[in-house]
């Protein structure tokens, strides 16, 4: 049973929210951006405190290499007290100075690393380096002198607490935060776009499946944003089809108990003058009428079925169903062998090759050759002839008889349903040719009426493109 409550349907795993998806989307890379350049921030002001208070310490070391001198190959450090203040006076951060040659400690702190982390410079034109002294982290200038012909080297040791840098890193940091609040501003940015965004969509989706609930008439996309105009266009496609389809279900409803409606009634007064008369005879007569309009009754429920079973959509079926066309035809005209005899009407099959191999649906094929045949036996006079000729290159079947033909001016009206020629005698309820062009169509088949060369009808069944055979 439809559900007319007009509420939306349940979602299944796979279904996402487009809200959702959109968000994600959006602000994960925004994300990334502000995590990016948070440790880029972080990064850069290290390494930018780095560089200029390390260009002081070594500026400090080559100070104290400035007052080193070399007497009988040791070197001799003359730095004034007053300098030596000026070295270390900080009113921050604690400076701690070192000099050696070789082992031996000239001057300053014995107990200064020599080497370190977070490396930068070189050693010829000097290093720094962190290190811990004193239970602290420092960061250390490292300058080698070289020293007169056979003496060892001089290093000379510049050590600060970082106490300046941190605060300057910091201060530095804090210009981020303003980028932060940036990013935190086009995230809300982003999710109030996207929410204001969102809501018409989903107010255009209540209204569709509202009015799709309410009728099958085309939904409104005059508001509709150019990128969903595709998915309108294809609902108001699939709303077209389904109306299609009622329509055909309608009609189908409309047709069967209008042409079944008469035969009945046949049969119903056939029924009540068999109960009601005596005579034998009589009887007899009247079972043999009734036979006859149970027989067309049965060939014009046969025919209203085959119309029940013609989907425009069952073309999609037939791209993997190939079969052989001789041997279908053989079999179509084996079934009507009987009708022809009785008749005395002859019937011939012309065939060329052994093989002739088509995409089909055998029963509606069959459906419509056997509507042919029939016609043709039925419309051909005793003595008359039928002809049945295959052909491969396009493949096609032409069936030709010596019956009194169709006008030219009723050759296409005779496929409408219910429709017959002026010249059409006996029983029948006009559905046969209406029946072969339909099962043509879906097989991309053409049909086509022409002359014979007996004076009659020639139906011409031609599968273009199909040119195998074997």
């Amino acid at each position: 049973m439809s559900d007319r409550s007009g509420a939306l349907p349940k979602r299944g795993k796979s279904n996402q929210w487009l809200k959702r998806e959109l968000l994600i989307r959006l602000l994960l890379p925004l994300l990334l951006i502000m995590v990016t350049t948070a440790v880029l921030g972080v990064y850069t002001a290290q390494r930018l405190v780095d560089r200029a208070f390390d260009s002081w310490l070594l500026d400090a070391a080559r100070s104290v290499g400035a007052g080193v001198r070399f007497e009988a190959g040791r070197a001799v450090v003359n730095l004034p007290v007053a300098a030596q203040t000026v070295l270390l006076y900080d009113e921050v951060d604690r400076v701690y100075f070192s000099v050696r040659q070789g082992d031996h400690l000239i001057v300053g702190r014995p107990d200064i690393p020599l080497e370190g982390d977070r490396e930068s410079g070189d050693r010829a034109h000097g290093q720094a380096f962190a290190g811990w002294l004193d239970q602290q982290n420092v960061r250390i200038a490292r300058i080698n002198l070289a020293g007169p012909d056979g003496a060892d080297n001089v290093i000379i040791l510049v050590a600060e607490t970082v106490i300046k840098r941190n605060r300057t890193r910091q201060e530095l940091e804090w210009v981020l935060w303003p980028m932060v609040a940036l990013v935190i501003a086009a995230t809300l940015a982003v999710y109030e776009a996207v929410r204001r965004t969102v809501r018409p969509l989903e107010a255009i989706a209540a209204r569709w499946n509202e009015s799709a609930h309410a009728s099958l008439q085309p939904v409104r996309d005059d508001d509709v944003p150019r990128e969903l105009l595709p998915f309108a266009t294809a609902l108001n496609d699939l709303l077209a089809r389904i109306r299609a389809m009622l329509a055909r279900e309608r009609q189908f409803a409309l047709t069967a108990a209008h042409q079944l409606r008469t035969p009945l009634a046949g049969l119903q007064l056939g029924l009540r003058r068999a109960i009601e008369t005596s005579d034998p005879t009589e009887v007899k007569d009247l079972l043999t009428e009734l036979k006859q309009t149970t027989l067309r009754m049965a060939r014009l429920v046969q025919q209203l079925l085959a119309i029940g079973r013609l989907d425009p959509e069952a073309g999609h079926d037939l791209q993997d169903q190939m079969g052989d066309l001789v041997i279908l035809v053989q079999d179509v005209g084996a079934a009507h062998v009987d009708q022809a005899l009785s008749k005395g009407v002859d019937l011939e099959l012309v065939t060329v090759g052994d093989k002739i191999l088509v995409r089909m649906q055998p029963e509606l094929l069959s459906e419509a050759l056997g509507n042919i045949l029939d016609n043709a036996i039925r419309y051909t006079p005793t003595g008359g002839r039928v002809l049945i000729e295959l052909s491969a290159n396009p493949a096609r079947v032409v069936i030709s008889d010596s019956g009194p033909g169709i006008p030219l001016d009723e050759r296409e009206l005779v496929f409408e349903r219910f429709t017959r020629g002026r010249g059409a005698l006996g029983e029948g309820s006009g559905l046969g040719l209406a029946i072969v062009r339909e099962i043509a169509a879906l097989h991309g088949v053409t049909v086509a009426l022409n002359t014979s060369k007996f004076g009659g009808l020639e139906v011409v069944l031609c599968f273009p493109g199909y040119d195998m055979t074997r």
